[in-house]
């Protein structure tokens, strides 16, 4: 009887070793490759938010967030850090942005969602120039870094008034929160102002790039992070209808308004001294002029929309009389939403001398070839009659009309206007025969609204700026070679203004002053009616 020779054994280890595909390298092989349904999602990454405690993080930042995770295009690990002068602990933060976000986000409440993201919160309190406050931020970004796995990968948010930028990212360089370990990522994000004039930008940005490398730096201008705002790029360059009748052969004129209904509320300490065309004309405005009148880029990347953007804003021209071109004025006490405002001087914290204005109109000429000779006119205020952000392309009337001796008293030019708020779309006015015996003819208007032809509402602007950041995606953000050339073009306005009289007076409610309609009708224009 022979006996079976055991067989060797095996290793356990090799047992049980299954060969590991870098996460890199590996592609899932049922998805298909024409499929759009799956968005970008952002990798392991957290966000840290100083003067979490304010308006803007309470009303925009927070519920943003929360939206971004219930549509699942945040990490499960994602971790949010909060930094303020509150003596707060985690669990009070985590309240104020439950409250916060039960408030003010677009999606609905989940409690599974929000309970994924609560465990990833922290609380910082302390003073910009508390040392020991920022040694504890660090503690707080490498312990979540160890329990949620972030990666060491965050994003800080400056949700602060801009004298404090300086001091914040001179204290994340002082305590190596700046410097990621290797292979991860630090970048800052910044609200505007940047900067009150050329000089100021130019400082504000020397700072700022001493402690993080230019593309670590996120500019927020939220008008860039609208989905109409990106529309003007895909209606120009994805349409050839529109591409050829773009320039100066064809437009007579551009119109750029952003009106509010509101006044400044409780914001004097910040808008006094600042005033309408450094808070919106300097950013918002010609930002939207840009994009408006660049040439196609070679390609929808950062470096290539800044290459065009650039040309447009170098060639601005300001017109030689600033004093016939250029409106400043501030809104006086009328009625407004059916009660009784006060005027700007009257309202608390202002000053009665200020010369501060709350509406702003200006003409500029852009010398290149495609509009040399089309002048865009800027225009925004507070305290107008209704809150509206468009953009008005006018073109020219038909060289020669047969109809003439007939009834077109009512048409007037045709005009592609692009309603970047608040009904989000597209107006393109025609004329056209009205039914009947004679040849009647009048303005009519086809109309594309985002909320009818897709099922999707369109995400908040903080949405798709905050995710971007976490994707490194610097496609919607002003670089600072943008916002230096912008205050060489607004720059000698205020100058001028500073030495020119005071700003004109318009009754709260109404649509600026008749300074404002003077300016266009010596070009033999006039301002639409949003």
């Amino acid at each position: 009887m022979t006996t079976k020779a055991p067989e060797p054994e095996t290793p356990a280890a090799e047992e049980v070793r299954v060969p590991v595909v870098p996460a890199t390298d590996w592609v899932n092989p049922l998805r298909d490759a024409r499929d759009r349904r799956l968005p970008r999602i952002a990798g392991p990454s957290g966000l840290v938010i100083f003067g979490v405690t304010g308006d803007l993080s309470r009303k925009k930042l927070m519920p943003a967030v929360y939206d971004l995770a219930n549509r699942g295009l945040l990490p499960p690990g994602f971790s949010l850090v909060g930094f303020a002068r509150r003596d707060w602990e985690d669990q009070d933060f985590a309240q104020v942005v439950h409250d916060a976000v039960r408030e003010h986000s677009r999606t609905p409440f989940r409690e599974e969602v929000w309970q994924q993201l609560a465990e990833g919160m922290r609380f910082i309190p302390g003073d910009f120039d508390d040392d020991t406050a920022f040694k504890q931020l660090k503690q707080a970004v490498e312990e979540l870094d160890a329990s949620r796995g972030t990666g060491g990968n965050f994003a800080f948010y400056l949700s602060v008034p801009p004298k404090f930028f300086p001091k914040v990212v001179q204290q994340l360089k002082k305590h190596g929160l700046a410097s990621p370990p290797g292979g991860s990522w630090r970048r800052a994000v910044i609200e505007k102002p940047f900067g009150h004039d050329l000089t100021s930008a130019q400082e504000l940005n020397a700072v700022v790039h001493d402690v993080f490398e230019p593309d670590q730096v996120f500019r927020i201008d939220h008008y860039l992070g609208k989905e109409t705002v990106q529309n003007i790029l895909a209606l120009r360059f994805a349409n050839q209808m529109y591409e050829p009748i773009w320039n100066r052969s064809y437009v007579d004129h551009v119109q750029i308004t952003m009106a509010e209904d509101i006044g400044i509320g409780g914001r004097a300490g910040y808008y006094d001294g600042i005033g309408s065309a450094r808070d919106v004309i300097q950013n918002h405005l010609l930002q939207l002029m840009a994009l408006t009148a660049m040439e196609e880029p070679i390609a929808f990347d950062a470096e290539a929309l800044l290459t065009e953007k650039l040309k447009v804003l170098k060639s601005v021209r300001l017109p030689q009389d600033l004093g016939k071109h250029t409106v400043r004025a501030q809104y006086a006490a009328g009625w407004q939403g059916g009660e009784k405002v006060v005027g700007y001087l009257q309202e608390e914290g202002i000053d009665p001398r200020s010369k501060t204005d709350t509406f702003a109109a200006v003409k500029l000429g852009i010398d290149n070839r495609r509009w040399a000779g089309v002048p865009f006119y800027l225009r925004t205020g507070k305290r107008l009659g209704r809150r509206v952000t468009e953009i008005a392309v006018v073109f020219k009337r038909a060289p020669h009309s047969p109809f003439d001796s007939t009834a077109t008293e009512e048409l007037g030019q045709n005009a592609i206007v692009i309603r970047v708020q608040p009904d989000e779309g597209m107006t393109v006015r025609f004329g056209s025969k009205v039914p009947g015996t004679s040849m009647e003819i009048r303005d009519v208007s086809m109309d594309f609204a985002y909320g009818e032809s897709f099922t999707e509402s369109s995400p908040e602007a903080y949405e798709r700026l905050i995710l971007d950041v976490l994707l490194g995606d610097a496609n919607l953000f002003p670089r600072h070679q943008e916002v230096e050339e912008s205050w060489k073009i607004l720059d000698p306005i205020e100058e001028y203004w500073a030495a020119h009289g005071r700003p004109a007076q318009y009754p709260s409610g109404t649509w600026g002053p008749e300074e404002a309609n003077e300016m266009l009708a010596r070009d033999g224009r006039s301002w639409r009616r949003p």
